[in-house]
């Protein structure tokens, strides 16, 4: 046998072992239902391919001072405040101030409605101004924004309740507010005396997933688009920053992110834990089921989804009132945020949770605590659960 041959053998049976050392040491992959990020099944490779670049747009595209950040922002990309598509951190948690009713807000010329905290060298970050009532929003998961986008409006109007005419104590109501001149309302609109009803934001102020990117682009980093050309520190129109289609782009991307994924839903606990959730009437806002309308995107066309919220506004008592407001919500009044992924929440939260729509709330049960307004019932029974049901909701919870 040739020394030739012996040297390939050799060669050949040591990447083997290499190989073989590397998948005992490499990890696992973590499996779907452990992740926020990802695209909906049953996209086309157009709409793959336009996802993949609103995902490089929306993570990967830092700015800077030459490619158009500020002078005053928030932050430098879309993924730095929704690390894994999942929820903010208190350090990109997000204030809002100037709005203390329905009248609109006072201090647009002041900076308002976004605090810009940070800014670029020879510039200073913006200060509340006297006055002014603010609220903290810490940012939201990405997942599953384009199965809530279409949700009819109808379907949210059924939900509503607005004089409680059931009796149960909850009266959620729609946010219904003004449309920027780029937002063309869908098939599953409603429209009533000029307005429209919002679903984004821990308001519902915005109506779709297109003005939520235009405000962020505008409002988290300064950037100007053809949607929003107004620069938000000097108020004057200057050239567009992002294009049209990098918006667009950016778009899609939310719109066509999977949703959440429950885990151990066989678990016993985490089946008694559902059951407890709907005994205490948590469901009458979190509502476990939806269905989407219509959408040129197959994927997302006409199906059921799972996200626990009714989308609608509902008094949440005074201990969750900022005294600041958007749109036609009262400062008391807060969109039912949806449970799904909630327990993933620590993976972008460093570790641990920080709940509730300003981030104040350090773990679940802390966030049913601090419930009042049309929650005090729910909250109240769930103090009077025993220990075995309160564990089995709070691990039903985290396996939303």
């Amino acid at each position: 046998m040739s020394k030739t041959y012996i040297s390939v053998i050799g060669f050949i049976l040591c990447g083997l072992v290499l190989l073989s050392s590397c998948e005992k040491i490499t990890p696992p992959l973590p499996a779907d239902d452990e992740l926020l990020d990802g695209p909906v099944e049953g996209l086309d490779k157009a709409q793959n391919r336009q996802h993949l670049l609103g995902d490089v747009a929306f993570n990967d595209e830092v700015f800077t001072s030459e490619t158009g950040l500020g002078p005053l922002f928030v932050a430098t990309s879309c993924g730095s405040c929704h690390a894994g598509d999942g929820k903010g951190h208190p350090f990109t948690t997000l204030t809002r101030f100037g709005q203390v009713d329905s009248l609109g807000n006072k201090f647009l010329k002041s900076g308002g409605p976004q605090l810009q905290n940070r800014a670029l060298p020879g510039y200073q970050p913006e200060q509340i101004p006297a006055g002014a009532t603010s609220a903290k929003f810490t940012p939201p998961i990405n997942s599953g924004l384009g199965f809530l986008e279409l949700v009819s409006d109808a379907d949210i109007l059924a939900l509503a309740d607005p004089n409680d005419a059931n009796g149960d104590g909850i009266s959620g109501v729609p946010n219904w507010n003004t449309i920027p001149f780029y937002v063309v309302s869908g098939t599953n609109s409603i429209e009533k005396n000029g307005k429209y009803i919002g679903r984004f934001g821990k308001k519902a102020s915005v109506h779709n997933l297109l003005q939520q990117t235009v405000n962020a682009y505008n409002q988290d980093i300064g950037i100007t688009s053809y949607f929003e050309p107004v620069d938000a520190y000097s108020l004057q129109e200057i050239d567009h920053e992002v294009s049209m289609q990098t918006v667009h782009d950016v778009v899609f991307y939310l719109q066509t992110l999977k949703a959440p994924i429950q885990r151990n839903q066989n678990d016993d606990d985490v089946i008694l834990g559902k059951q407890v959730f709907n005994t205490i009437n948590c469901n009458a806002c979190h509502t476990p089921t939806l269905r989407t309308g219509f959408s040129p995107v197959d994927a997302l066309s006409n199906k059921e989804f799972h996200p626990y919220t009714d989308l609608l506004l509902h008094d949440m008592g005074s201990g969750l009132d900022d005294g600041y407001t958007e749109g036609s919500a009262k400062t008391y009044e807060w969109r039912t945020p949806p449970l799904w992924g909630l327990g993933l929440s620590p993976n972008s939260q460093g570790g641990q949770f920080f709940l509730l729509h300003d981030g104040r709330a350090k773990s679940i049960e802390e966030a049913i605590l601090m419930h009042g307004g049309e929650g005090e019932q729910s909250r109240n029974q769930f103090n009077q659960l025993t220990e075995k049901d309160k564990q089995a909701l709070i691990k039903f919870l985290k396996s939303l």
